[in-house]
């Protein structure tokens, strides 16, 4: 469920992004056209549109630009305990006698996730596993 709600918070804030710089680049287009009709030398310096995998990156590592696209994305390692409180209650809450002090490796072999991500948007926060 909150993989789910994570993609879709995800792909509305970057389609809302998209959108920005694509009209900012058709401004951009318009204003360069005007001013070389005029017989103005112009530089521009040219808008990039971000994959959306480098825009979920400089969402999380530039704070000042995750603030104005609006969504906070932290991501932290997990603990091993916290590793191994996920693994007893999404793996082993049915058997009470399975060990519960995995070592990482185990818990890798396990497929237990390593992160912990949380998203903020529109004073929603989600976290997810990864």
């Amino acid at each position: 469920m909150n993989n789910e709600k994570y993609n879709q918070i995800i792909d509305e804030v970057y389609e809302k992004y998209k959108k920005h710089i694509e009209t900012q680049q058709d401004i951009q287009k318009k204003e360069v056209q005007r001013l070389r009709s005029q017989g103005k030398r112009v530089r521009v310096v040219k808008i990039i549109l971000l994959t959306k995998e480098e825009f979920i990156t400089k969402c999380k590592t530039d704070v000042e630009f995750s603030e104005r696209c609006g969504l906070r994305i932290e991501v932290r390692e997990l603990s091993l305990e916290e590793r191994n409180q996920w693994f007893h209650i999404n793996w082993n809450a049915n058997n009470p006698t399975m060990k519960s002090d995995w070592k990482f490796y185990e818990l890798d072999q396990q497929n237990v996730p390593t992160k912990l991500i949380k998203i903020t948007y529109n004073n929603e926060k989600i976290e997810v596993y990864e």
